[in-house]
């Protein structure tokens, strides 16, 4: 079951043409690094002239790009797991589109493909940087969420980084956003018993009951984290999907059992810090609890994608897998998505449709 909440605060303006004939495309640069919680002006939108291609590229015209947690740290000049995106420079991310011209073997004009250059609106690449995708078997856009790194996110954290077996109590935080919303329903899928999340709002707590098919929902915003959870966990719980760092870790620390297990996939909660972070004042309960915390990165299992997509799918063709978007349209509301995706805004997956 697939469904988007959708935001059209402009109509998308169509690319025009250059001089020689060649498509000029909008596109996304980075203006200037943030300095904590970025803004509009950390971006600057520019019509550019697109490249000819070269032997084994294809063109692409983007019809949807992702905005992700993981790119506010990209933002920052420092060295991390990837590099930082160059200012100055367009911006970098997934994408989904059609291709319009090709000069590769096995990639033909009209095919749908998945890559890595998105916010913009045509995009030239290497063939063996982009992925087919089967848009009979899910919406194009799936492939950006669900059927994408998102949904992989949660697939791998909980079969492999933090297992869920049978009759455990899983908590998942951040769990009305891409990643979350997959995590609580596999959880369920792979023998949970009890599965709670977090979110910030009295109406995403609800939705992630109604919805999503989680047992309890919270809302960080409403009191501590650690009282709501070991009010709807009095016995404690066996796996931590963590999103947010910061109370929530403190919080799962302090109700994880003997032996519990914990995925470390982000921490959004220190994203826009301007100084370092301290731990969760109650680490130390990893030591007697004998817990395993682990932290893990999408990128280091793209090889079990094809496995997963061939679950995912048929569960959303069931309606027993339940995935949404959130969607702003057009190349110029893509700072606006992003921002509101670090802000809590969206519910699902937040996605920029740039055209049909």
């Amino acid at each position: 079951m697939f469904s988007d909440s959708t935001t059209k605060p402009q109509a998308p303006v169509p690319p025009s043409s250059g001089e020689e004939g060649g498509p000029i495309g909008r596109e996304i640069r980075l203006a200037a690094r943030p300095t904590g919680e970025p803004g509009p002006e950390n971006f600057e939108l520019v019509r550019s002239t697109v490249p000819a291609l070269r032997h084994n590229q294809i063109l692409v015209r983007n019809t949807w790009m992702s905005v992700d947690p993981y790119m506010r740290g990209r933002m920052d000049d420092r060295k991390s797991y990837i590099s930082p995106f160059r200012l100055g420079a367009v911006l970098e991310g997934g994408a989904i589109g059609e291709v319009v011209s090709s000069q590769v073997e096995g990639i033909s004009v009209g095919a749908t493909v998945s890559h890595f250059l998105g916010w913009r609106e045509y995009a030239v690449l290497d063939g063996a940087d982009a992925t087919v995708v089967d848009t009979t078997i899910a919406p194009a856009e799936a492939y950006l969420g669900v059927l994408g790194t998102p949904g992989l996110t949660a697939y791998v954290a909980l079969t492999d980084t933090a297992p869920v077996r049978p009759g455990d109590v899983v908590f998942v935080s951040a769990a009305a956003g891409a990643v979350g919303t997959v995590a609580g329903q596999l959880a369920r899928k792979l023998g949970a018993s009890r599965v709670i999340g977090s979110a910030g709002g009295p109406e995403k707590a609800r939705r992630l009951v109604d919805d999503f098919g989680f047992d309890a929902g919270i809302d960080y915003r409403a009191g501590s984290v650690a009282s709501q959870l070991a009010a709807v966990a009095p016995g404690g719980i066996d796996v931590y999907l963590d999103n947010v760092g910061g109370d929530h870790l403190a919080a799962a620390l302090g109700a994880l059992h003997v032996g519990g297990r914990v995925a470390l996939v982000g921490a959004i909660s220190t994203y826009n810090a301007t100084a370092p972070v301290p731990g969760p004042a109650n680490l130390s309960l990893a030591v007697g609890k004998r817990l395993t915390l682990r932290g893990m990165l999408v990128t280091d299992h793209l090889e079990r994608l094809t496995e997963y997509i061939a679950l995912a799918a048929g569960w959303l063709t069931d309606g027993t897998l339940c995935a949404e978007t959130t969607v702003l349209e057009g190349i110029e509301q893509a700072p606006a998505a992003f921002l509101g995706m670090l802000r809590g805004a969206n519910t699902g997956k937040m996605l920029v449709r740039l055209g049909d």
